[in-house]
């Protein structure tokens, strides 16, 4: 297909594209939902370009919009439920059972500082970073006001979310794209849990020592979980279980496996009635579990791939590849595709990637999948998880607070980088 990079609908569509994002890195200030100008813009690219070629006589634009929703409706739906447990668990107590009891235990500062990050690392993995840092944030929030400790452990659990969802799947809507789209198999993700794991530990050790010593102020009321939070946590882990099993044995979308286990949950809450739950089914409406949703991340999700879509159509991703892969190579290309993902959401950053599809390895793409997640974290606006824990103490921790500790990230980041570039070349 002839590129449209330079006509009229190219540049039109580009400057559209800029005016969107821009919206969306304004958000807080404009209070305007980052889902909204990236869904209209997104769309109105795609008119420009039916536009153009109905003039000429061509209609390919349609088979391209016809693919391409094939990939937003499997990713979306996998979301989607996803979102829907989460906010199962939460309703059923079960991260509130988790905090209080993390403050009863009456932990020291210092020690609850490992705790919280070692706990958002592995939640991550299997839940998705920004639940995890919200939740250990709301910890670290209750326990103390001493600002010593808040800052460096708020740090602390927004590269731990970040990091602990770059090794799993199902951690990051990042790692969830690269596994649908075939780049990495479930199983290979997992070499990325030593890179990963220093990206964390490697921060959360040069902040250690600046921790104040001595223990906060106990007290906190023990809280239960309600009835059916144990078949739902079960349930959750069947559902992913599933969602792999449908993908690598059944060669079957991923989230077919995930509406499977939205069906489990259906009938867990039916069940909870007929077995004399009145209350707790009132409550427990599997409907308004959807509606609780984050449908603005939804729709940025959706507006941000058609709007990414309709620039790889128009040809400005293949220029993009060619210059950032052709010229810098493979290793310091992924390396760049962190730090710009700490400027730029690394959703739009990962899928413009995958439809570059440059010609890379498994070692290469792991990498890439390593950066993309992790580089977020060298800014408080570079992930959802730091921009969520913003809104958490937003008279103690700011972006500028988080900046004083970049550089310490950043030794994290670039050591993840090398830990992984010496692993690969042992494993491939």
């Amino acid at each position: 297909m002839q590129s449209l990079a330079n006509t009229w609908v190219g540049y039109t569509s580009l400057i559209a594209f800029i005016v969107a994002y821009g919206l969306v890195i304004l958000e807080e200030k404009l209070h305007l939902r980052k889902s909204k100008p990236v869904l209209l813009f997104g769309c109105l690219m795609w008119a420009l370009i039916a536009i153009y070629e109905s003039s000429s006589g061509h209609h390919a634009a349609e088979e391209h919009v016809k693919h391409m929703i094939g990939e937003i409706g499997e990713l979306f739906f996998f979301i989607l439920v996803a979102m829907t447990y989460i906010n199962a668990l939460q309703e059923r107590l079960v991260f509130e059972s988790l905090k209080s009891w993390l403050l009863i235990k009456g932990y020291g500062y210092r020690t609850l500082f490992w705790i919280t990050g070692i706990i958002t690392f592995f939640l991550s993995a299997v839940a998705d970073n920004l639940t995890s840092a919200l939740l250990m944030a709301t910890v670290v929030s209750a326990v103390s006001n001493n600002k010593k400790f808040i800052v460096p452990s708020f740090v602390s659990v927004i590269v731990a979310a970040n990091a602990g969802g770059a090794w799993s799947p199902f951690g990051d809507i990042t790692t969830l794209m690269v596994w649908t789209a075939g780049k990495v198999e479930t199983i290979q993700f997992l070499y990325l849990l030593v890179p990963s794991l220093a990206n964390w530990f490697i921060p959360a050790l040069i902040m250690f020592p600046f921790l104040p010593k001595g223990n906060p102020e106990g007290g906190s009321e023990a809280v239960k979980m309600k009835v059916g939070a144990k078949v739902i946590i079960l349930l959750g882990f069947i559902t992913i279980a599933t969602a792999v099993s449908f993908h690598q044995f059944l060669h079957l979308p991923p989230f077919l496996g995930m509406m499977t286990g939205l069906g489990l949950l259906m009938f867990t809450g039916y069940f909870l009635k007929r077995n004399g739950h009145g209350t707790t089914e009132e409550q427990f409406n599997i409907f308004r579990k959807v509606e609780k949703a984050e449908f603005d991340t939804l729709f940025f999700f959706f507006g941000i791939i058609t709007a990414v879509g309709a620039l790889q159509y128009i040809g400005y991703l293949g220029l993009l590849s060619t210059g950032l892969y052709g010229g810098l190579g493979n290793i310091r290309a992924n390396t760049a595709v962190g730090i710009i993902s700490a400027v730029i959401d690394n959703i739009p950053v990962m899928y413009a990637i995958l439809q570059m599809s440059p010609d890379m390895g498994i070692d290469q793409w792991l990498l890439v999948t390593l950066t993309a997640g992790t580089g977020g974290s060298l800014l408080s606006i570079g992930s959802a998880a730091g921009v969520a824990v913003m809104g958490v103490r937003r008279d103690i921790y700011t972006f500028a607070s988080h900046l004083k500790w970049t550089p310490a990230i950043a030794v994290g980041y670039f050591a993840s980088i090398g830990i992984w570039v010496v692993m690969a070349k042992w494993i491939f």
